[in-house]
């Protein structure tokens, strides 16, 4: 049943590939019933999605994914249910959107430095004109022959100690969770299990969040493995958070899991959208 509700997902407005009308209809193909689109640092899209969803009999979820700093590593933070009119989160957006660019002409610099010239132009005609995200340059980079797929380029230029590589500061956490409660949203921290933060920094993530008013976590994505369902599951009920579920599909050749494939959460767990008016589609 769970596998028709996907709360996490990218358009063009981001680093995906379909606009937002497109992947609409691709996420009704799949069986899906309740959509939250969830593009990074901006709602741009939300309002075409919205329509979208209307004609393909999908409920549609307001959604962003925001860019966080926490202990110098960059985290993800999901926002459900936000108010896309809400002047706090959208100011506060487009200043993350600005240094956004930033970064990107960063990053060009170092590849440049390795002999890939042109690649913050060779990235903007994926983004066209949304913001300019990593995985854009990692689309250039494979059409220019510096590596065979998107995962490899990753691996190859854009980890830690590599040339692609720009550490840089983000929303805080708390300004982040603060932002999507109080644009009536919920916080969800997005694909825990990519995080590689030990035991330690997990669990005081997990305080430091609930703290904030922090209310979910992905449980069930399209980057876990099933092991990681159970782990995640066992640390919302431990910290007394809801669970959520999203492929984070980005387009064919760019997704860890393709949209209406989504296992079940695992038993126990008590679903993000529980009390939701929208999830009374999943029954009918």
């Amino acid at each position: 049943m769970s596998a028709l509700i996907d709360l996490h997902c990218h358009s063009t407005v981001s680093d995906g590939l379909l606009p937002p009308q497109e992947l609409v209809a691709h996420a009704a193909s799949r069986g899906v019933k309740v959509l939250g689109l969830t593009d990074h640092d901006d709602l741009g899209g939300l309002a075409e999605a919205r329509l979208a969803s209307n004609d393909h009999g999908i409920a549609f979820i307001n959604g962003v994914e925001i860019s966080v700093t926490w202990k110098r590593r960059t985290l993800h933070i999901v926002g459900l249910k936000v108010d896309a009119e809400n002047l706090a989160l959208i100011n506060a957006l487009a200043e993350v959107r600005t240094a956004r660019d930033g970064r990107a002409r960063e990053i060009a610099s170092g590849l440049e430095k390795v002999g890939i010239v042109d690649a913050y132009e060779g990235a903007k005609t994926f983004s066209k004109q949304s913001i300019m995200t990593r995985s854009h340059f990692a689309q250039y980079l494979v059409q220019a022959g510096h590596a065979k797929n998107v995962k490899t380029v990753f691996k190859k230029y854009m980890v830690k100690g590599k040339p692609g590589y720009v550490e840089h500061q983000w929303m805080d956490l708390e300004q982040a969770v603060t932002l999507i409660k109080q644009s009536g949203g919920v916080a969800v921290i997005a694909h825990p299990g990519r995080y590689d933060l030990g035991f330690v920094n997990m669990h005081l993530l997990m305080h430091e969040f609930r703290s904030y008013g922090g209310e979910a976590i992905e449980v069930v994505t399209g980057s876990h493995t099933p092991p990681q369902y159970d782990q995640f599951a066992k640390i919302a009920h431990r910290f007394g958070l809801k669970a959520s579920q999203g492929s984070d599909y980005h387009g064919p050749g760019l997704s860890y899991m393709e949209m209406g494939y989504l296992p079940n959460l695992p038993h126990g767990c008590v679903p993000v959208w529980q009390d939701w008016e929208e999830a009374k589609l999943l029954n009918a």
